[in-house]
């Protein structure tokens, strides 16, 4: 790798960090201006990185608009079901999986309050979500996309990772919509699945699991069938 490549690479990662730290303090996404300031380079550079960063799948951009991030897991910046509160701020949490993970990476809260209502019956929910143990609950979460194809279209993905009151408003649920059935999981296996999954994305040198080192960690949280790539 030359020594442009080495910078254009370094640069991205500052951006990269700068934009996790903006979304973790302020809840919204930062511009291009934003990132220049927090990570010393031009808007123009940090412009380039944020496309660096969305064909690397580190990030999502608006594909009318590469200035916005849509999101940037486990952070969103539209509604997709969710909210997590915080002592002072507010975050769209992008599916269930993300909203439980966002007390994991925060570290300044001890535990956040994660809101939804039910897809099938709209009743509201909230969890108290924080890192020693799950919350309480009977709901659970139900995963429309396998794994291996969420980033075909990772919105859709993300806005069909909900939580429901029971199996029974699942079923109700997909047959109102004529969806087929995904993948079912309880509140504690959500919140094993969300736990360790982002570890280290707040900081510098970050690198995404790739499919083999992601299906031991589903296997290693309970999951288990080729929903998840795995033996049945």
């Amino acid at each position: 790798m030359n020594g442009s490549a080495v910078s254009r690479a370094a640069r991205t990662e500052e951006v990269r960090v700068a934009l996790y730290a903006h979304f973790a303090r302020t809840g919204a996404a930062p511009t291009p201006q934003d990132l220049a300031g927090a990570a010393g380079v031009t808007p123009g550079e940090a412009r380039r990185a944020l496309e660096d960063l969305h064909a690397h799948r580190d990030v999502v951009l608006d594909p009318e608009d590469h200035d916005r991030v849509v999101m940037a897991h486990p952070f969103a910046t539209v509604p997709l079901g969710f909210s997590v509160m915080g002592r002072d701020t507010l975050w769209w949490g992008g599916c269930a999986w993300d909203s439980f993970a966002l007390p994991h990476l925060l570290t300044g809260e001890p535990d956040v309050l994660v809101a939804t209502r039910c897809p099938a019956c709209d009743t509201p929910h909230a969890w108290v979500v924080g890192r020693q143990a799950p919350p309480e609950g009977v709901q659970v979460a139900h995963f429309l996309t396998p794994a291996a194809h969420i980033w075909d279209d990772v919105v859709h993905s993300c806005a069909h990772q909900r939580l429901f009151c029971s199996p029974d408003c699942v079923d109700s649920w997909l047959e109102a919509t004529g969806r087929p059935r995904g993948y079912v999981m309880d509140l504690p296996t959500l919140w094993r699945l969300a736990r360790g999954w982002y570890a280290g994305r707040m900081e510098r040198g970050y690198v995404r699991r790739d499919p083999v080192s992601a299906a031991a960690y589903f296997a290693e949280v309970g999951l288990h069938g080729p929903f998840w790539g795995l033996p049945d």
